[in-house]
């Protein structure tokens, strides 16, 4: 169960565990995404704003996919991932990032990069890996399907209903309500309005609002 103040957000009160995304969460990791993904854009002569929004939230081999043919797909992926690894300058924790992970809380990072990735940008915020980490290379399908959020309160060993997924983009809000977990948006990235259209349970400034105890 969830160790809850007295001034914890109220959907926190009666939750088991916590399904937090990474990028826009917990790490702010925009100056190498835009690197990236602005590389990608002028090798396919796309508009890099178009190419970001898509990536937004979403598993870098779903969205190198749809700009690209098939042929392509498998490089292109690699591609990316190679220089989101290796590319960590400018990465940083967000507010409350660590005292959410430094707090008795049951949790797992569910996110649309891929472990390697996680790990690196982890590391580079300065943030400690998590016993269970869930990534785009343990599911089928990224958000917004629901599957990285089943698979990461199964790991936990609890229902997912009983959990609280803590998400910036609307992808992962839409993931999140898809699994049947409460969902509160971090206004981290987008607009207020963009993650209302999602239907989050609720919209927070940042982590610190959720007033978790720390250990």
């Amino acid at each position: 169960m969830i160790a809850a103040t007295a001034a914890a957000h109220p959907l926190l009160r009666d939750a088991a565990a916590l399904l937090v995304d990474l990028d826009g969460t917990l790490v702010d990791s925009t100056a190498p995404v835009v690197r990236a993904w602005t590389a990608f854009a002028h090798r396919h002569g796309l508009d890099p704003e178009h190419v970001l929004r898509s990536a937004q939230g979403r598993p870098s081999r779903e969205t190198a996919a749809s700009f690209t043919p098939p042929e392509l797909h498998a490089r292109e992926a690699a591609a990316i991932e190679h220089a989101e690894v290796h590319d960590t300058d400018g990465v940083v924790a967000l507010p409350g990032a660590a005292a959410l992970l430094r707090s008795a809380t049951p949790l797992a990072i569910v996110t649309s990069c891929s472990t390697a990735l996680a790990r690196a940008r982890l590391r580079a915020s300065g943030l400690p890996v998590p016993d269970v980490l869930v990534s785009c290379d343990d599911v089928a399908r990224g958000k917004p399907d629901p599957e990285p959020f089943l698979l990461g309160a199964r790991r936990l060993g609890v229902d997912v209903e009983r959990c609280v997924v803590l998400e910036d983009a609307p992808a992962g809000i839409a993931a999140g309500r898809a699994a049947g977990a409460r969902v509160i948006a971090v206004r981290t990235g987008h607009a207020a309005a963009e993650l209302a259209a999602a239907s989050p349970h609720a919209i927070v400034d940042d982590l610190r609002a959720l007033g978790l105890d720390a250990r």
